[in-house]
């Protein structure tokens, strides 16, 4: 090796290991290998300006105590300016607390509580219903209309919705008690969702469903995907081509949001619910449709197959279920067999 590190000092270390028909990796190794085994240089001297030992417990004393354990070092170290006293500098701070492992946030900070994920599920109409507020621009800049809507996640029907000047707790009760007492909800039937805003969670709005007896939950905070249903038909009528960019006043939103939601629920095919308009899932007369459809499409296959590859068609299908935030399903785990079986086979094959 050492004719090949003269060689490549001369002419490189690629040109010397063509030469002698080595792999430049195998130089490489045999240096790193020689490098190990070489005496390592004696520890280096501490230096004369470093904080001695005693200075070094006295300042980490300090950093620890009940006074700063919660402060930052820079914190600790203008306090300590302002009163006249110095220990060392902040980096010195640092690199005694990284020294025992203690740069870490030191601050005292509120511990937020752990929202559960909410899991609903659906499987007929006016068993969850989804509620929410969302705003309409007003005639002139920085006004708005607040427009609060419920909606039968299972159907995707509006069952209640009202247009006001302002968000009110007070509003969302009377809306809420109003829809409950038109679509005659038994008692202890239905859960009411809603996101964690003021009106959701107010005092006011929770003792009413409890005196009627309606479980609430709430979306954790932050998280638009735990209302995914008011978020979609929220979507739904700000996208239609007649909405306007503003409102000229309350009396027009409330007339084209009382036009949207009369063909939203009787005349929009929705794809989530077999491509039916929501009052026909939510009524029930989804299914006469659907077997309404079966016939259609038989005549049609009976007609053409050809047309139809030889399968006949099936119309979309209706919901089954409706879920918030469904529970992910486990992996299936594969078994394995043993390995005497296999080697018991092996040698019964070596046998025959």
């Amino acid at each position: 090796m050492l004719a090949v590190a003269e060689l490549a000092s001369l002419v490189g270390l690629s040109s010397a290991c063509q030469a002698f028909a080595l792999n430049r990796g195998f130089v490489y190794r045999d240096r790193n290998r020689h490098n190990a085994t070489a005496p390592r240089r004696a520890s280096r001297a501490r230096p004369p300006l470093a904080l001695s030992v005693a200075e070094q417990d006295l300042l980490l004393g300090v950093l620890d105590s009940e006074r700063f354990a919660d402060m930052a070092p820079a914190a600790v170290y203008a306090t300590l300016l302002d009163e006249g006293c110095y220990h060392g500098s902040i980096r010195t701070m640092y690199r005694l607390l990284a020294a025992r492992s203690q740069t870490g946030e030191r601050r005292r900070q509120r511990i937020h509580p752990l929202y559960a994920k909410p899991e609903l599920l659906a499987v007929r109409p006016n068993e969850v219903w989804s509620w929410d507020i969302t705003k309409l621009k007003g005639p002139a800049k920085w006004t708005c209309f607040h427009l609060y809507v419920i909606l039968d996640i299972y159907s995707r029907y509006v069952v209640g919705w009202l247009i006001a000047h302002r968000e009110s707790a007070e509003l969302a009760e009377q809306l809420i008690a109003d829809t409950l007492d038109k679509e005659n909800i038994a008692p202890g039937t239905l859960t009411l969702h809603a996101d964690r805003g003021t009106s959701m969670r107010s005092k006011g709005v929770a003792a009413l469903l409890i005196d009627l007896e309606v479980a609430k939950t709430h979306s954790r905070p932050h998280v638009s995907d735990d209302n995914p249903y008011s978020e979609a038909q929220f979507k739904t009528l700000k996208y239609r081509p007649d909405f306007p960019q503003r409102f000229g006043s309350i009396e027009d939103a409330r007339a084209h949001c009382r036009l949207f939601f009369q063909w939203y629920n009787h005349e929009h095919r929705h794809g989530g619910i077999g491509l039916m308009a929501p009052a026909a899932v939510h009524d029930g007369t989804a299914v006469v449709l659907t077997k309404k459809r079966v016939i259609t499409l038989d005549a049609a296959f009976a007609a053409h197959p050809i047309r139809f590859k030889g399968v006949a068609p099936k119309p979309p299908a209706l919901p089954t279920a409706a879920w918030i935030n469904p529970p992910k399903k486990e992996p299936k785990q594969v078994s394995i067999k043993p390995a005497c079986s296999l080697i018991s086979r092996h040698q019964v094959f070596q046998s025959h």
